[in-house]
């Protein structure tokens, strides 16, 4: 049965909470070619000022900072953002400010962000829909939205696969959404959507399970369901031997229309 929204949420800073250190050395998360693409296509002339959503251990803050007047940081978990703000005191970043909140409320005014970004994290967003609404408010019309996130295939049983090992590994896991449904999900919220590349993401499987701090029954559920991975669904994730695994990265890109 899936998690409360405010169940979910205290899940989200339990497990992150926990695990921030991992999340500031993990490579998926301070690096790739998601991160490097997010720059460019936010299309920065250097006056903007910008909001990180689910900035967690603040890699996307920091690339974003010298290339821009402000980054504000947001996430649900204090210790990601202690996490953000040692990493913005060791490169010298003075432009990078912090604040504990939630996405789908947000605490700034109507029309005060030029950009907004969001990777790694809408995942775990219990109503991307109010998410999304919550950054249109916030942004300035013409304002732009620059998302990374997994996106789950578009064939049924695939879909099931990824989001059932997703939420075995970490509960606070809402869902893996297809680039169908973020791109409805973009139109509704007033922007227009297009999605400017696709990664694969390349993930070993002990460091995925012990990055959330997994649990040892946790981790033999997911060993089962690996062991009994169908041909079709090893073949389009990469299963190997040591059950290493490949997930597909998008960055998809809105403009405030309204």
């Amino acid at each position: 049965m899936p998690l409360s929204a405010p169940s979910q949420k205290q899940s989200v800073q339990q497990r992150f909470g926990a695990n921030a250190a991992h999340y500031a050395t993990a490579s998926v998360h301070r690096q790739g070619p998601d991160l490097e693409a997010m720059l460019p296509a936010s299309e920065l002339s250097g006056d903007e000022r910008v909001l990180d959503v689910g900035c967690g251990a603040g890699h996307t803050a920091l690339a974003f900072a010298p290339r821009v007047a402000s980054v504000d940081a947001l996430d649900l978990t204090e210790a990601m953002l202690e996490q953000t703000r040692r990493g913005a005191s060791a490169a010298g970043l003075e432009n990078v400010r912090t604040r504990r909140g939630d996405v789908e409320s947000m605490p700034y005014a109507d029309a005060c962000f030029d950009r907004v970004t969001c990777r790694l994290c809408a995942h775990h967003f219990n109503s991307p829909s109010r998410a999304l609404a919550e950054i249109a408010r916030v942004l300035r019309p013409g304002g732009m939205l620059v998302l990374v996130d997994i996106v789950s295939p578009e064939t049924g049983a695939l879909d099931t696969f990824l989001n059932t090992v997703e939420l075995l590994r970490d509960p606070s896991h809402v869902r893996d959404w297809r680039l169908s449904e973020w791109l409805t999900m973009f139109h509704a919220a007033g922007f227009t959507g297009e999605v400017l590349g696709t990664w694969r993401m390349r993930l070993d499987f002990a460091s995925w399970v012990r990055r959330i701090g997994a649990s040892t029954a946790a981790i033999a559920g997911l060993h089962t369901v690996f062991d009994q991975a169908t041909s079709e669904v090893r073949s389009h994730f990469e299963i190997d031997e040591q059950q290493g695994f490949s997930l597909t990265n998008a960055l998809i890109r809105g403009r405030r229309t309204g």
